[in-house]
């Protein structure tokens, strides 16, 4: 049997090796357009980047020493340009222009990829690279070594373009990615890409999401990326990483089906339409496990099992290829990334329902040095509890955990399955209960209505008027910042304050990753509150998905503070590491209490969140930070023991806080309070409204719960508006009429309503005060005001006035 493969690397290769260890006698000839038959493709960008120091290592068999240990006539730069099925020749086309025929009895088409190169204005001219193979790689590196970029551009972030990202921020350039999504790592959820965006921030790598590339300029000896919406970034260098396309040019040719996907079309055994001619590897589209919809899957994994089967098949034997759930891993400078099956947005678009559970654990044993924190997000059938997809980022053990997932997948396994996974057990390499166990325990929860999670997009766009946000971790925790108009009653303290949270609002319990919310969760449930949900994956989840992305333009050098050269008392040094969130801080507050004025601390965390509630902290107690940085998944803090605060007189040139009193219960006036409350809170400034006497009337629920008053408060309720929807005017009333102009002109204009400009005040982070004698004189209770005003007195909205440098009584 005479055996022609078209194509060499990962797919061809493997499937030559194959059919000669099983027939001594077939005759095979691969034939290659390249110079390269067997090279490690993924392992360029590391070259590129001098972690794989020699080129040699990239090559996994030379053309020579393979054809010798398998027999294989090995043809480099020999490029196949047309196939005739009928007479079943391939016509070659070699390196010197000349052409020749070679006939066969089977023919394996493994032309892989190419990559997408769009043509845009400037595309070719020097300095713009795309990376597929040795030969690029070569030209990449060459420019390099000339040409010290110091400004790259990366355009898709892909795996590809996060791997060359990070390795030319490690040749020294300051690094920009230009992604036309609204995320990185498109086989990712937002949720968990999102965790990624925080490292490249941290690394100093400027993200612009959702951005379209135009054009390219030469710009002196540099070149200019313009953006489809004018804006524009300077680069030495830029690598267009924006995908890759199945290279079908010769099956097109040849008059082979292609699939719907835009892949070569193959049957379970990996046979095209012609029974005599096969097709394995990027070029080819097959039906997804889950879907049953044919996609492309541009991995090497894959590529070489199907490379073993066709091999197999090709000799008579029959074995169907069973598909791919598309398992695949990056490592994005400190993190590892990690996916296999289906996401959320995946299953959405298949149109398929499902459910989705994210925890925070560690890699090991808290206990056991370096446990590093990971990320894990699974998707599962609500009803079935059929497993579907998963996700890691983290730093340690992410691999194996990922693989662990995929073989569940890939058998048609459940969360049950997950749970019931015997895996090796020590501290140095895992906990007594695994990760994964963790995430098919946490999804079992919520198939069982042990939980009823919300997720972050969910309580990011739920109206919290008749809502109730409960922050259940600790006060300190609470202090360095939570989710707006959110009340703080720590966990352990739940029980016995149970009084204080209403019945007929739903409550929405979180805390730091989701452990504790769901304590409380229990709690509540069982103690006759109907209405409750906690929040998956916690603060850590939330705060990722909503946080901005904020552009680096000052160097790579960033989030480093310079040591003051200076001699210090004392450093004590901390390891935190191991410890979530909140830890790490409360390790570090009780540290601080020990030590004198002018000594320091050093804190060592896996908390990613740690630097951030550290500088947090300093802010807030006149504590000095003076060093942060971030190694290998490990935050080094260092901290100065400060003075305690001292009062400072604050004048017009300070940038401090706006506080209002509000003692007008006018339609106008409110307006105007809510207008500059939203303006002042819009800089990025502390804002505070204190509302006294008729000011009460502001801020009354529309919809209020009947409340127990004595003769007083029933007088006082019949004379004053009942909600803001009463309020009139201070001039031109009119008994009322003038009121109901003014919110008909402002509809008719698009103007805020003033119900709608004191809910965007409280969004903004506007702080609302009743004060509370005025609510006794009046009889106004709690239950009839906004969720999120709070109660309290004279000393309280001083204190706040302190701080501020504008202070207005309306």
């Amino acid at each position: 049997m005479k055996i022609i493969i078209i194509g060499g690397v990962a797919g061809g290769a493997t499937t030559a090796a194959r059919i000669r260890r099983s027939d001594e006698k077939a005759e095979i000839i691969l034939l290659e357009k390249g110079k390269y038959i067997s090279y490690a493709n993924c392992g360029l960008p590391y070259y590129i980047g001098g972690v794989i120091k020699e080129r040699e290592k990239l090559f996994v068999q030379t053309p020579e020493a393979f054809s010798t240990r398998f027999r294989v006539d090995v043809r480099t730069e020999n490029e196949v340009i047309f196939i005739d099925r009928k007479r079943k020749t391939v016509t070659v086309r070699q390196s010197s222009e000349d052409t020749y025929e070679e006939s066969y009895d089977k023919l394996l088409i493994s032309t892989g990829a190419s990559p997408v190169r769009p043509p845009l204005p400037g595309i070719d001219l020097n300095g713009i690279f795309t990376l597929r193979n040795v030969s690029d790689t070569d030209r990449i590196k060459e420019y390099i070594n000339q040409h010290a970029p110091r400004k790259a551009v990366v355009i898709g972030a892909g795996f590809i373009g996060l791997e060359m990202a990070e390795n030319l921020h490690s040749q020294g350039a300051e690094v920009s990615i230009v992604e036309m999504g609204t995320q990185v790592m498109a086989p990712i959820d937002f949720s968990m890409a999102s965790l990624v965006h925080q490292h490249l921030m941290d690394k100093g790598v400027n993200l612009f999401l959702g951005q379209a590339v135009a054009s390219f300029e030469r710009e002196g000896k540099g070149l200019k990326v313009f953006f489809k919406d004018g804006h524009s970034i300077s680069a030495d260098i830029v690598i267009l990483s924006i995908g890759v396309r199945p290279e079908t040019n010769l099956a097109r040719a040849a008059e082979l089906t292609i699939g719907d996907a835009g892949g070569i079309a193959v049957n379970d055994y990996l046979q095209t339409s012609d029974e005599s001619i096969y097709a394995i590897g990027d070029a080819i589209e097959f039906r997804h496990p889950i879907t049953g919809i044919p996609w492309l899957n541009y991995l090497a994994g894959p590529a070489n099992r199907q490379g073993r089967i066709v091999a197999d098949n090709i000799l008579g034997t029959k074995i169907p290829y069973e598909g791919a759930v598309g398992t695949s891993i990056a490592k994005v400078f400190d993190l590892t990334v990690a996916a296999t099956g289906l996401p959320g947005k995946k299953l959405r678009q298949a149109g398929i329902s499902y459910l989705s559970s994210t925890i925070h654990p560690s890699s090991h044993a808290g206990y056991y040095p370096d446990a590093m924190p990971m990320s894990i997000k699974i998707t599962f059938d609500k009803e079935t509890g059929q497993l579907y997809g998963g996700q890691i980022v983290g730093y340690d053990g992410v691999d194996k955990r990922i693989d662990e997932i995929a073989l569940v997948i890939k058998h048609e396994g459940t969360i049950y399955d997950l749970m019931k996974v015997e895996q090796a057990y020590a501290p140095p390499y895992s906990s007594a209960k695994d990760p994964v166990a963790v995430a098919g325990y946490v999804a079992e929860n919520i198939i069982t209505g042990k939980v009823k999670p919300v997720y972050w997009r969910e309580l990011r766009d739920i109206e919290m008027e008749n809502n109730l946000l409960l922050d259940v971790r600790t006060p300190d925790e609470f202090a360095l910042g939570t989710l707006p108009n959110a009340v703080n009653i720590p966990l352990d303290e739940l029980r016995d304050r149970l009084a204080e949270l209403p019945k007929d609002k739903m409550i929405y319990t979180f805390c730091a990753v989701g452990l504790r919310g769901y304590l409380a969760y229990r709690i509540l449930i069982q103690h006759g509150f109907e209405n409750v949900r906690n929040l998956s994956g916690g603060l850590k989840t939330y705060r990722a998905a909503t946080a901005p992305i904020i552009l680096n333009n000052a160097s790579v050098q960033q989030n480093k503070v310079v040591t003051p050269t200076v001699e210090v008392a004392k450093t004590i040094q901390v390891d935190a590491c191991g410890l979530q969130c909140p830890g790490p801080i409360l390790k570090m507050k009780k540290t601080m209490d020990t030590l004198s004025s002018g000594e320091r601390v050093e804190i060592t965390a896996t908390d990613p969140g740690f630097p951030r509630d550290a500088a947090a902290w300093c802010n807030s107690t006149g504590n000095q930070l003076i060093k942060k940085e971030s190694v290998g998944g490990k935050s080094i803090v260092i901290i100065e023991k400060g003075e305690p605060k001292s009062c400072n007189i604050v004048t017009s040139c300070d940038s401090k806080g706006k506080t209002f009193i509000m003692f007008s219960d006018d339609l106008d006036k409110a307006l105007a309070t809510f207008v500059l409350a939203n303006g002042a809170a819009a800089t990025g400034q502390k804002v505070t409204i204190f509302f006294t006497f008729w000011g009460l009337n502001v801020i009354k629920k529309l919809n209020k719960p009947n409340v127990e008053k004595d003769i007083f408060g029933k007088m006082f309720n019949m004379m004053l508006p009942s909600s803001s929807k009463k309020l009139k005017l201070s001039k031109m009333s009119m008994g009322g009429i003038g009121g109901r102009m003014m919110r008909y002109i402002m509809n008719r204009k698009g103007i805020d309503s003033l119900e709608s400009l004191r809910q965007q005040a409280l969004e903004n982070g506007v702080e609302f005060i009743a004060c509370q004698m005025s609510m006794d004189v009046m009889g106004v209770k709690q239950e009839e005001l906004l969720d999120g005003v709070t109660i309290g007195g004279v000393a309280t909205y001083m204190e706040r006035a302190d701080n501020a440098n504008i202070n207005l009584f309306i």
